[in-house]
């Protein structure tokens, strides 16, 4: 990791390879998953499971500590630790991080990039310092956005703050402070799985030229398929289809690549 500060702007956007990302939602040290964001169930290991993952094809692999913010904790930093030493593709990790020091800490345990949520909307200059210090690539930040009439509301603190921020707005100041991608979360889609919202999704991504991870309610390889080609998403996070076993994420891209939409081998 080098540091290198953020560049003069958003650069604008390229037509290169589509990732596909497993989602390591992890509570006290263990992947788990629910739907909305509630009745979270133990599905294993975050080190394990990125392993697997690892060696079925994923570009990269997201860990959120999802009960950090919550409990006004630290990220498990042992548990990021361990789960950066079984893996040579990209680490993102959130959750809990509200300082600098915070930021630092978790990437000096291996995550290759940050991924702030509530600490972003609170303490915006965070974005920016941590792109002055760490490079623009380094900085995700994360927006939970919810249904409110005609628009989309970003939630802050794992889903259960409304903060009055539209989230395209959102997402525009985010990557002028530094932000180098986005990871966009549905929470009305989270876990349901009956698919992306491609409306939201492809609201934020037509709004700004960073990279933007469709994340909630992926069930079906089709869902993949359906935010990758229709929005203009350069990522799909998913958690589910893989955590259970439904399919490998092989399977994901070789289902993308059938479809016409580049993949990395």
């Amino acid at each position: 990791m080098t540091d290198v500060p953020p560049d003069s702007g958003p650069a604008p956007r390229t037509r290169v390879a589509k990732r596909v990302i497993p989602c390591l939602d992890v509570k006290a040290g263990r992947v788990v998953k629910g739907v909305r964001f509630a009745g979270l169930r133990d599905v294993g290991d975050p080190a394990e499971l990125a392993a697997r993952y690892e060696a079925e094809g994923a570009d990269e692999v997201v860990f959120l500590d999802v009960t950090a913010t919550l409990e006004s904790r630290p990220i498990l930093s042992d548990a990021v630790r361990r789960t950066a030493e079984r893996l040579f593709i990209p680490l993102t990790v959130g959750g809990g991080m509200r300082t600098f020091a915070d930021i630092k800490e978790i990437l000096r345990a291996g995550a290759d990039k940050v991924s702030l949520n509530s600490a972003a909307v609170e303490t915006p200059e965070l974005i920016t310092r941590g792109a002055e210090a760490f490079g623009r690539q380094c900085m995700v930040v994360a927006i939970d956005a919810r249904r409110a009439g005609e628009r989309w509301e970003v939630y802050t603190r794992a889903g259960t703050r409304p903060t009055g921020l539209d989230a395209v707005d959102w997402a525009r100041r985010a990557e002028e402070l530094g932000a180098g991608e986005l990871l966009l979360t549905s929470v009305d889609a989270d876990g349901t799985a009956a698919g992306y919202n491609l409306g939201l999704t492809r609201a934020v991504v037509e709004a700004v030229h960073c990279p933007v991870i469709a994340s909630g309610g992926c069930g079906s390889l089709a869902h993949v398929v359906e935010v990758l080609r229709d929005t203009g998403a350069d990522a799909a996070l998913a958690a589910s289809i893989f955590h259970y076993g439904l399919h490998r994420v092989s399977e994901a891209k070789a289902a993308l690549a059938a479809a016409g939409i580049p993949v990395r081998p």
